[in-house]
């Protein structure tokens, strides 16, 4: 008999491979192993009863169902646990191929020196991958830097590195984060503003508007008086204020904490009892006047 191939798959519903029989018409269960790792047997459905059918094996010999394998497509047949561990490595498989795709972000960069150019920043950030987009945000009417700017990256592992540490860019240390709509996406507000924490009554505006101004383009600076321990700064571009919640900073070596300066959903009725007011001394005072 001369050589045929047999349609085989590992389901019904998958494209066939074809397999080559032996001369006298058999198939060695090898051979089908060969294509289909851990492959124990073939099955059938049979055209009349619609049943599905085992193939015969003996010492490792496949033989066709009444001497003829037919036009028919016959799937591989697997053990339990090895079926079991078969899928076990599809799943974790398709979780790498899920992490390995996944999307990057525009990120911020903060404390930029004034110079920097897009040119310098995609210079720096190209050393650690492949960079999409850089930009540097720019007054519109002077068209002098803000201090801050954006940066994307091809692959997502490139990202979470950037992330991971400070950035010695034209001679000034930089932090790079996602901005907070990224970061929190059901977040509904976004202020300019923030509350610094623990100050000391020998900071003065100006003290505070040079400092933050390393960070992006400062439009306030307010201390209340009587002196309460705390002040608030605003921005210019909340992308910049957003992204400094939740940091402690160095300021004429005190550790001041920032946070949100508003509270959620910007409601002046908010519950005075909430964990922002208690943890913002001096709020209600400054909501209410």
């Amino acid at each position: 008999m001369s050589e045929l191939y047999i349609r085989v798959a590992e389901d019904e519903n998958e494209e066939p491979m074809e397999i080559p029989s032996e001369d006298d018409g058999t198939i060695l269960l090898s051979s089908v192993a060969a294509q289909f790792p851990g492959a124990c047997g073939l099955r059938y459905r049979n055209p009349e009863s619609q049943c599905m059918r085992g193939v015969r094996l003996v010492e490792g010999v496949l033989h066709a169902p009444e001497n003829d394998w037919g036009n028919l497509v016959y799937v591989v047949n697997y053990p339990k646990d090895n079926k079991r561990k078969m899928e076990e490595i599809d799943a974790a498989s398709a979780v790498k191929v899920k992490r390995g795709f996944q999307k990057t972000s525009d990120l911020i960069v903060l404390g930029l020196p004034w110079k920097t150019s897009e040119q310098d920043l995609k210079d720096y950030f190209t050393t650690f991958g492949e960079v999409i987009m850089v930009q540097v945000k720019r007054d519109l009417k002077t068209g002098n830097s803000k201090g801050f700017g954006f940066v994307r990256f091809t692959e997502y592992e490139t990202q979470t590195k950037v992330i991971a540490q400070r950035h010695m860019i034209d001679g000034r240390w930089c932090d790079c984060k996602l901005p907070n709509s990224k970061a929190c996406p059901d977040e509904p507000m976004r202020s300019r503003k923030i509350f610094v924490g623990r100050c000391t009554e020998d900071m003065t505006t100006d003290e505070l508007r040079q400092y933050f101004m390393q960070y992006g383009e400062v439009t306030d600076v307010f201390i209340p008086k009587p002196f309460r321990a705390f002040a608030f700064v605003t921005f210019a571009d909340d992308q910049v204020a957003q992204a400094l919640c939740g940091e402690d900073l160095i300021i004429k070596g005190i550790s001041v904490h920032i946070s949100n300066a508003e509270p959620k959903h910007n409601n002046r009725t908010a519950d005075m009892d909430s964990p922002g007011f208690r943890q913002n001394p001096g709020w209600s005072q400054l909501w209410r006047s």
